[in-house]
């Protein structure tokens, strides 16, 4: 099998590159993770009554850890998926000798150069990737970080935060078909390429292109420089209509839940907002480059359909969208509700009429 990415050392080089955290003494670090662990709970009793989704698989623990910790997990994760795709594009061939050694081990540091930098910025995930539900991880620097930033009430961002996620974690494991969906149409982009023989080598170039996106903010590439065919654009669109729906159902529960639970919920969200407005040129063209606009743009959007269609059909009628894959919201639905909510529910009145 030819080799992709030297593991070992995408490993190796994000745990180099990963910066340290705020500074925490050690008995306050102890007490963020078992406040994060109890909130996560919190969290899930406040979602499920919220939303009225549960669980049907029996959910993992909550995964506490630090940006080393992060990049590892997720390293992991890709490597779940991108070694059988590797497998069955590169079929019987034998790894090329010194080319594709050198090959993998460019890709291993451009692989960790890239998660090294996202590790100092996300605040938490639902990893879908290394296992069966999936696991659900709390990046408790960056948190700790943000919320002093903020200037934020440490225990209500804390709790803001668990409920994004753990909505996260509600979504794969509440929606039996979730998982093995998401997971299909990542299979799928692959199968749309019209030539597997290079395949491997846009792969490759996707990777370069978000690693010399750190280094050269200037640089007009995309990693969307891979998308090729129009079997892969169709699949893109759907994957972003999903992410966006996924994002934006996150951001309107963790809302949602009110005051009476986070009671600096609003000032939370204004100072948040703001925060992910700014930023100086150098950062907004990193965040472009990989791809962090747009899943920006996405919690807004995403938020939005998800209020329009709560606010004509209510709760139980959004969750029909949860249903199956043929019930999710397209491209196009997105930006009018009315549209899903017809195509799903039949004719509604006009609301106030």
């Amino acid at each position: 099998m030819a080799q992709f990415v030297d593991w070992d050392l995408a490993a190796a080089t994000a745990g180099a590159l990963s910066k340290s955290g705020p500074a925490v003494s050690y008995d306050d670090a102890m007490t963020v993770v078992t406040e994060l662990r109890n909130l996560t709970d919190e969290a899930a009793g406040h979602v499920a009554a919220y939303t009225g989704l549960n669980p049907q698989v029996e959910v993992p623990p909550v995964r506490v850890v630090d940006r080393k910790d992060w990049a590892a997990v997720n390293i992991a994760g890709l490597k779940q998926v991108i070694i059988p795709l590797v497998t069955r594009l590169s079929g019987d061939k034998q790894p090329g000798g010194l080319a594709d050694a050198i090959g993998s081990r460019v890709t291993g540091v451009q692989a960790g150069t890239i998660l090294a930098y996202l590790s100092g910025r996300v605040l938490g995930q639902y990893e879908v990737f290394s296992g069966n539900p999936g696991q659900l991880l709390l990046n408790a620097p960056n948190i700790v970080e943000v919320e002093r930033k903020l200037g934020a009430d440490p225990r209500d961002f804390r709790l803001w935060v668990c409920l994004h996620e753990v909505t996260h974690r509600t979504q794969f494991t509440a929606v039996p078909w979730m998982r093995g969906y998401f997971l299909g149409e990542v299979q799928a982009f692959v199968d749309a390429s019209q030539s597997t023989e290079h395949i491997l080598e846009r792969m490759r170039r996707g990777v370069a292109t978000l690693s010399d996106a750190l280094r050269d903010p200037d640089s007009r590439s995309s990693v969307l420089d891979i998308v090729q065919t129009p079997g892969q654009k169709a699949v893109l669109d759907r994957l972003t209509a999903l992410m966006t729906l996924l994002e934006g159902h996150a951001e309107f529960v963790m809302d949602g839940v009110g005051p009476e639970v986070i009671p600096s919920v609003e000032s939370i969200r204004a100072k948040f907002n703001q925060r992910r407005e700014t930023g100086n040129p150098l950062e907004k063209a990193i965040r472009r480059l990989l791809g962090i606009e747009v899943k920006m743009r996405q919690y807004a959007e995403g938020r939005k359909f998800v209020h329009g269609v709560v606010e004509r059909v209510g709760m139980d009628g959004f969750n029909k969208i949860f249903d199956s894959p043929l019930t999710l919201p397209r491209l196009d639905e997105l930006g009018d509700p009315d549209a899903w909510v017809t195509r799903v529910h039949g004719p509604q009145p006009a609301i106030g009429g």
